[in-house]
C-alpha cells in the first residue's frame, strides 16, 4: 500500500535522494527547502509501507504578478521501481488541487525534456496539459524543453 500525504521537513533528504536516483536535474538542498518553508501545501510524497519515499512531487506558486495566480511543478520523480502504479498522477493531482484551493491558481505549468516520452505522455495524455511553447537549451546539457501548461479551476476540486 503506498500513502500520498503532504511533504514536510523530515522528507526532503529522501525526496532529494528520489531525485539523485531518477533525473539528471539535480538541486541542492536549500532549493528544496525554500519550497517546503514557503508552499508547504503544495509538495506531496509517496509512501511505502515502510514510509520509505518512493516518489515526489515538489511544487511552488509563480510569483509574477504580471499574471493571474498560477502554480509550476518543479519537478515530480517516481522509483522505477515504483512506476506504471498511477503515482505520479496521484501526486500531481494532489499538488494541482492544493494550488487551486489554498492559492486560487487559475493554471499549473511545468517544464519537460522533449526526450522524455513517458513524462509527456503522463502530462499530456493523462494529466491533459497542453504545450505551450519550446525553450531552446532549457536544460544544462542543451536540451530544449517544452513549456506546458493546464487551466484550474481555483478554490475547488475539480483542478484533477
Amino acid at each position: 500500500m503506498i500513502n500520498i500525504r503532504q511533504a514536510t521537513v523530515e522528507d526532503l533528504l529522501q525526496m532529494q535522494n528520489c531525485n539523485l536516483w531518477n533525473l539528471p536535474e539535480n538541486y541542492q538542498m536549500k532549493y528544496y527547502i525554500y519550497h517546503e518553508v514557503t508552499w508547504p501545501q503544495l509538495s506531496f510524497v509517496a509512501e511505502d509501507h515502510q514510509g520509505r519515499i518512493v516518489g515526489y512531487v515538489l511544487a511552488k506558486m509563480e510569483e509574477d504578478q504580471s499574471e493571474p495566480p498560477h502554480g509550476h511543478i518543479t519537478s515530480l520523480s517516481v522509483l522505477r521501481s515504483y512506476r506504471r502504479l498511477g503515482l505520479a498522477s496521484r501526486l500531481m493531482a494532489q499538488s494541482q488541487k492544493a494550488m487551486a484551493e489554498v492559492f486560487d491558481a487559475q493554471f499549473v505549468s511545468l517544464h519537460v525534456r522533449k526526450s522524455n516520452r513517458a513524462a509527456l505522455h503522463l502530462y499530456k495524455e493523462t494529466m491533459k496539459f497542453d504545450v505551450k511553447d519550446i525553450e531552446k537549451k532549457y536544460y544544462a546539457d542543451g536540451e530544449d524543453a517544452y513549456a506546458m501548461r493546464k487551466d484550474l479551476v481555483p478554490g475547488s476540486a475539480a483542478a484533477n
